[in-house]
């Protein structure tokens, strides 16, 4: 990506950008970081990134860790006891950048980032801008950390309205679900929201970069039939993202007698879900790659005929749809507010939960070649047209702005 000015007679900013996750890793929320950064940098603007000791380093980003846990050299992707601790250290490592960095803007991604930024940003008299990727408090209850009838909750989602209206200067958020859940349940004033939409990469994610034989090449690697539709998946390995619902749709297809394979990429929990495929009896049919390096997420992900998105959270961003999107495939997603904002009327829907309903969506379009084919070329269009990384890093570099002047 060629470097630009900041533009005429203005001076770069410096950002103190706080990801309280493994950053690099090839999943969610890390996509975002990864983009906003590279283009922030590309338009000239100077981006440090504070986060935990593990993640992989990425060409080209300035990535700041901290010290390692002495008695825990791992931990789980999603809510856990041991994130604690380690936001401990990501606070001590923050506050000994931004004294080192001197920043003009601090970018909290997630809560805690926001949590940690908001003190920051009070100490050294910058703006904190929140990255809002979705409801603290709902997300632990999806991960079943917390019981939503539980005392903990109470306290917990006390604490995420704090954080959401009382820290921040501004909030991006990743849907307009998020801004409406902003405003409704967690008080946040309407002119500190700033819709914010998760980008496609359709330079990289382009399925005419991909020749037939370097994609027979990997389907054979992969061990899968000729002949056979492909329905994809890339993303966590998690129940609320609706694994078992997928297990559940390939045995239905395959009791039905359909010629196709379901492509599963992604982590954790994949010994879980492969033997879950082999007690359904569907593990002919169903292959899961295990984790997919985002430098080659690109060609994996082309071999689709048909994207799937049965994510059951309400609240979270869904940016693996832009992908599918990018990659010119039908979607076959569940009914919710987020994925209709990404997909408009172009997504083939199911009811939530409904894995009936899903199984028959997939399998109208496995019968209807020609519908594939134009809602994959019209989704694609919408996401060269929309969701350009380009135009939504200038609404942040506009936010930055306002809020420095």
């Amino acid at each position: 990506m060629a470097q630009k000015s900041a533009g005429r007679g203005e001076r770069p900013f410096r950002i103190l950008m706080i990801a309280p996750t493994s950053f690099f890793s090839d999943y969610g929320g890390h996509i975002r970081i990864l983009e906003e950064t590279r283009h922030l940098q590309a338009m000239g603007h100077e981006v440090a990134i504070v986060t935990y000791y593990k993640g992989s380093d990425m060409p080209g980003l300035d990535i700041r860790r901290t010290w390692p846990l002495p008695w825990r050299t791992d931990y789980e992707v999603g809510s856990s006891r041991h994130k604690l601790a380690f936001d401990v250290y990501l606070a001590v490592q923050s506050l000994v950048e931004g004294l080192r960095f001197r920043p003009d803007v601090i970018h909290g991604h997630m809560h805690e980032g926001a949590l940690i930024g908001g003190v920051l940003a009070r100490l050294l008299r910058v703006p904190l801008v929140f990255d809002f990727q979705g409801s603290l408090t709902a997300e632990m209850v999806d991960h079943n950390f917390l019981d939503r009838d539980g005392r903990l909750y109470a306290l917990a989602h006390r604490l995420e309205r704090f954080i959401c209206a009382r820290l921040p200067q501004a909030i991006l958020t990743s849907s307009i679900r998020a801004q409406r859940l902003l405003q409704d349940e967690f008080q946040v004033a309407p002119e500190r929201i700033h819709p914010l939409p998760d980008c496609a990469d359709t330079h990289r994610f382009d399925a005419d970069h991909f020749s037939p034989e370097q994609k027979q090449a990997l389907r054979r690697r992969l061990g899968i039939p000729d002949g056979r539709l492909i329905v994809a998946y890339l993303g966590l390995l998690t129940d609320y993202q609706g694994i078992p619902h997928l297990l559940e749709a390939a045995l239905g297809l395959k009791q039905a007698g359909e010629n196709v394979h379901f492509l599963i990429m992604g982590y954790p929990n994949v010994a879980h879900y492969r033997a879950k495929a082999n007690r359904l009896g569907v593990a002919d049919c169903v292959t899961f790659t295990g984790k997919v390096e985002y430098r080659v997420a690109p060609l994996y992900l082309s071999l689709g005929d048909i994207g799937v998105a049965p994510k059951l959270s309400s609240t979270e961003g869904s940016g693996k749809l832009l992908n599918y999107m990018a990659l010119a495939q039908p979607v076959v997603a569940y009914d919710t507010a987020v994925h209709r904002e990404y997909l408009a009327d172009l997504g083939v829907y199911a009811p939530a939960g409904d894995v009936a309903a899903f199984t028959a969506a997939v399998t109208a379009l496995l019968h209807n070649p020609a519908r594939r084919s134009e809602l994959g070329q019209k989704l694609r269009l919408r996401a060269e047209n929309v969701y350009s990384w380009e135009t939504a890093v200038n609404q942040i570099i506009n936010l930055y702005k306002n809020l420095t002047r």
